[in-house]
């Protein structure tokens, strides 16, 4: 059983070991629409394509323990990658139940592409040396205790929000008494697809561009400084007052 990260959305940012994988088992669970077909033209000839988008928890895992008995090796897609907000943790925790083994295959997660698109780095030198992944509080399941975004932005690192573009006007009265209105805010919508969209400004303002592109899924919005710095020191790592080792393979002593 494997949990592979298909990446953002386009086909050719899964990585190779998650390709070469789906391109050997006879069954495969995929998202729905967030998964590209041209991701599907992996899967070999005659496999079992399974979209899980309007199945529940235990019919998703009930097709996997299915394939495990049937012994067949099983992929699980899961949009950008694993480790954040793909559910994959109420599913192993059956599968452990259930007796059945699997591996986990990672993939590019959204915020890292939507980065990208940006052009920008979100750990800029003596601007932001953090990167906070969360969401907004919406009507899905509730945020644990003292992860409020109040308490996030006190920290004023970089904000990567995702599921939370439906609250964009929330997002926007929280964070604004700590980052300020002026600070640089971004949305980025479907990544790395070909329906890209890309909204830049200040916190303020953000929303109505948000609302007036109607954008509503799919997007990431991130919130810092470091979105829009310029005048910032270069990184020590190339510092040529870095002592570096001529050993192969050694790494430098600390900093003086």
């Amino acid at each position: 059983m494997h949990f592979i990260g298909a990446g953002p959305g386009a086909a050719d940012l899964i990585t190779v070991r998650g390709r070469d994988l789906l391109a050997r088992c006879p069954v495969c669970l995929y998202p729905g629409s967030l998964t590209p077909p041209d991701l599907l033209a992996h899967c070999p000839p005659g496999a079992r394509l399974v979209d899980t988008a309007k199945l529940t928890l235990d019919e998703i895992v009930g097709e996997l323990v299915a394939a495990h008995g049937r012994g067949q090796d099983a992929a699980r897609l899961c949009s950008g990658d694993p480790a954040v907000y793909s559910a994959m943790a109420e599913q192993l925790r059956r599968l452990d139940d259930a007796g059945v083994p699997y591996e986990v295959t990672p993939g590019v997660p959204a915020f890292a592409a939507a980065a990208a698109v940006l052009r920008r780095e979100l750990t800029v030198p003596a601007v932001a040396q953090s990167v906070v992944l969360t969401r907004a509080r919406a009507r899905s399941t509730p945020m644990p205790p003292g992860e409020e975004l109040a308490a996030f932005a006190a920290t004023g690192a970089t904000l990567a929000l995702h599921l939370a573009v439906n609250r964009i006007e929330h997002v926007v009265a929280e964070l604004v008494p700590h980052y300020g209105g002026d600070c640089p805010a971004a949305v980025v919508a479907h990544a790395s697809q070909p329906g890209q969209r890309v909204l830049r400004g200040p916190l303020v303002g953000i929303a109505e561009q948000v609302r007036a592109a109607g954008v509503t899924r799919a997007a990431m919005i991130f919130v810092g400084r470091a979105l829009a710095a310029a005048d910032f020191p270069d990184s020590f790592l190339y510092s040529a007052d870095r002592e570096r080792s001529t050993q192969p393979g050694s790494l430098p002593g600390p900093p003086p």
